[in-house]
């Protein structure tokens, strides 16, 4: 290599390409995502907003009547329960869920054979439907047809959709059952991306596997443990075929969540004005939620976790 060649090598780049490189992709890349979001999540969010101070049966045209809706639906005990009952399933999906699906995922990450099998199995309930795991759910839990009746066990023969103390907790398992698996998956994902040679190094430092996975594991999930709940606050606040499949919101109004208070106002009592009015709750509430939890994870401030490795 001739010394002109070795100075033209070493030489610092100049120029546009370099700035393009300092700087960044272009902004107007993203041009064609914000127009998808504007059209397909903006303005229809708008247009919920708007209904919510009219008065609509869903039939001819909307009567404006201001702040009617948002007083009257704030003030029903309908609503004001089913925000209660959505906040506890909130709670304990991420409760539940979150450790769960954080010891799954893990296990799932390992490189024995045997490990392998159980994965598939433990990821064949995000392959079903909703509704045919609502329905499957509610024949196993008849009383009079299902796993009672055909184990002749007493305990498993009461009425686990028809007792309003168990009907909400039923729910909330075969949610868990439900999405379980597909943030087991981003668990197992995060934890093969961990440098192998933070856990040899431990090792050597004599560190057994529970230290490892204190120490090691779960900071290097962080971010990732982040996302899950997020997202499984943000589906806490969606849940609705499931529940409506289930339970339709019985029995009386025991399992009746916001989404499906937000149904049966609209499309059973024909009140599109307040149902409205629900949507626009859940939409400020999930974000509001959502923005906190980032916020208090400090996960605006994201950086790798690998650096100098």
């Amino acid at each position: 290599m001739t010394a002109r060649t070795t100075e033209r090598v070493g030489r610092p780049r100049t120029g546009s390409g370099a700035a393009r490189n300092r700087t960044g992709p272009a902004p107007w890349l993203a041009l064609p995502a914000l127009l998808f979001f504007a059209f397909f999540a903006l303005l229809p969010l708008l247009g919920v907003v708007v209904l919510s101070f009219t008065s609509w049966d869903g039939l001819g045209s909307p009567t404006f009547i201001g702040a009617d809706n948002w007083g009257r639906i704030l003030s029903t005990p309908l609503t004001q329960r089913a925000t209660g009952l959505s906040l506890i399933v909130v709670v304990v999906s991420l409760l539940f869920q979150g450790p769960v699906s954080l010891l799954l995922g893990v296990f799932m990450a390992g490189r024995q054979k045997y490990r392998e099998l159980l994965s598939i199995l433990y990821f064949l309930p995000l392959l079903f439907s909703s509704a045919a795991v609502a329905i499957a759910f509610k024949s196993l839990l008849d009383p009079n047809f299902g796993l009672g009746a055909a184990t002749g066990l007493d305990f498993l023969s009461q009425d686990w959709l028809g007792k309003p103390g168990l009907a909400l907790g039923v729910c909330m398992f075969v949610i868990a059952w439900s999405f379980i698996p597909f943030h087991a998956l981003l668990y197992q994902a995060g934890v093969r991306q961990i440098p192998v040679q933070l856990y040899e190094a431990a090792r050597l430092d004599g560190a057994g596997a529970v230290r490892q996975f204190w120490s090691i594991t779960i900071p290097q999930l962080r971010y990732t443990i982040i996302t899950s709940s997020t997202l499984i606050l943000v589906g806490s606040l969606t849940y609705f075929d499931l529940i409506f499949v289930l339970t339709q919101g019985g029995p009386g109004d025991a399992t009746r969540i916001l989404p499906l208070d937000m149904y049966l106002t609209g499309f059973r009592s024909f009140d599109m004005g307040g149902a409205s009015v629900i949507a626009t709750i859940l939409v400020v509430v999930g974000l509001a939620m959502s923005l906190g939890l980032n916020r208090i994870s400090g996960s605006h401030r994201m950086e790798s976790q690998q650096e100098g490795l």
